[in-house]
């Protein structure tokens, strides 16, 4: 896609973080923008904060976990500005994980990060891909994964790493059929990077539902990036999420499925991994 103006792009966490940079670099673009959050105030806030920089801005409040939600924000979207021609499934949580083993971890936390993370994206594929696909315009559809999971994982956050290795698996399979079927459409998979990037996504434990919460979930989450730093063995070096919001802008530009940015570090972690399966060695656990 070059031409941006007009068209209409729908941001799941677009109320801060990636999501937020996003919603206001589409715009930016001429695009109308459709800025989906589960939190309120946060989305409020951000929304009115872009419309008084005399952008089109819809704010809507949706819970990726649930398709009855994702199905309105998409009826919503399509009545206020017509066909959506960028999704951005972006929405996602972590949790407090260093420190336990996988089997220590509460099953609760492992739905919540799943519907998160993962099946949150496929309820936004199955609110917007269908209407996309019969307006027949140019499309794009962005997931975002991590590096963690999505290209190897660390060994101390099982739950996130599954979850968001379960993006870059449905990505893929997602730009298979969007290229069997020859349509406009084109599929992505973000991981955003190449750094820790400066986000909230620690801070939320606040939305949990009450449905999975029992007693025995993880209650809180790192406070500061120097204390999920420290937890994970991660150089704490920062990306904001304003260059990873031009990043996807420009891998939108040239249809780029992987979206990717340049890192020695990546890089040399995912050779390690695919080398270790080619020769059907143990896997080590990747630098980080």
């Amino acid at each position: 896609m070059k031409d941006f103006k007009g068209k209409t792009a729908v941001v799941t966490g677009g109320a801060s973080g990636v999501g937020r940079a996003m919603c206001e670099l589409f715009a930016f673009q001429g695009m109308n923008v459709v800025m989906a959050d589960i939190e309120l105030h946060a989305l409020d806030t951000s929304a009115s904060a872009l419309r008084e920089k005399g952008f089109n801005i819809l704010g809507v409040k949706a819970d990726v976990t649930s398709s009855e939600s994702m199905q309105r924000l998409a009826e919503k979207s399509v009545a206020k500005f017509g066909n959506i021609h960028i999704l951005c499934n972006n929405a996602g949580i972590g949790l407090k994980e260093a420190g336990k083993n996988f089997w220590e971890h509460a099953p609760n936390d492992w739905r919540w990060a799943f519907e998160v993370n993962s099946l949150g994206i496929t309820n936004g594929i199955r609110a917007f891909v269908p209407g996309m696909l019969e307006h027949g315009e140019e499309g794009h559809v962005v997931n975002t994964s991590s590096g963690n999971g999505g290209l190897s994982s660390f060994p101390n956050s099982p739950i996130y790493a599954a979850s968001k290795a379960a993006v870059t698996s449905m990505s893929e399979v997602l730009h298979y059929q969007f290229t069997s079927l020859g349509c406009a459409l084109r599929a992505h998979v973000l991981f955003p990077g190449p750094n820790l990037v400066n986000t909230n996504l620690l801070a939320a434990s606040r939305n949990r539902p009450e449905a999975l919460k029992d007693g025995t979930e993880s209650a809180d989450e790192y406070k500061t990036f120097q204390e999920l730093s420290d937890a994970i063995g991660y150089d704490l070096q920062i990306t904001e999420p304003e260059e990873v919001a031009e990043f996807c802008l420009q891998c939108i530009k040239k249809n780029q499925f992987w979206m990717l940015a340049d890192s020695d570090t990546q890089d040399d972690r995912i050779r390690k991994r695919a080398e270790s399966m080619l020769s059907r060695s143990n896997p080590t656990p990747p630098i980080i």
